[in-house]
């Protein structure tokens, strides 16, 4: 989060890092104002990784549809249902192709990296092209390996059991 001396999260600037043209990634969004901001970026859906802070009212009151998808940034292995939670709802929104996604958790280091990593390779980027994408554009980006592998056991299961991922399932290069 950008905050200066005395800053507090309602006045802070929004921490958003676009790592493709419709893909963003970055921390809570917790008030009102920010969703104002993640609207005027261009953003249509939102995937909220955190436990601390569910966006759905903030999405509902400003049309931003929000999948609240908590999950705890304790280190330990996530199961497919979070990433096939996850993933479908991104696709969904991606079929349009005005529709941008912003995937956060509270500080957009852990969670939502692990999340826009499993969208990324279901769209056609391999793990480590997706990987290298995201941690490029948004350095505070922390790959932990329990989540590395976490996305690997789902798109194993996902996309097929020769553990080919970064093959989209529509066209096999639906890169976004």
């Amino acid at each position: 989060m950008r905050t200066g001396a005395g800053s507090t999260k309602a006045n802070a600037s929004m921490d958003m890092t676009w790592v493709t043209d419709r893909i963003a990634v970055g921390g809570g969004i917790w008030v009102e104002e920010r969703m104002t901001e993640v609207v005027r970026a261009g953003v249509t859906h939102v995937i909220d990784m955190q436990m601390e802070f569910d966006d759905t009212p903030l999405g509902e009151r400003a049309g931003v549809e929000v999948l609240w998808n908590p999950v705890d940034d304790d280190f330990e292995p996530k199961g497919r249902e979070v990433f096939e939670r996850g993933v479908n709802f991104a696709l969904r929104a991606l079929e349009d192709p005005q529709a941008k996604l912003f995937v956060h958790c509270a500080a957009g280091v852990h969670r939502a990296p692990m999340m826009a990593l499993a969208v990324l390779c279901t769209t056609g980027y391999s793990l480590e092209q997706a990987k290298s994408l995201i941690q490029t554009k948004r350095y505070v980006v922390d790959f932990a390996e329990v989540y590395v592998r976490s996305v690997e056991h789902f798109l194993n299961s996902y996309m097929g059991t020769d553990g080919r991922a970064g093959i989209s399932r529509k066209d096999g290069d639906g890169r976004v």
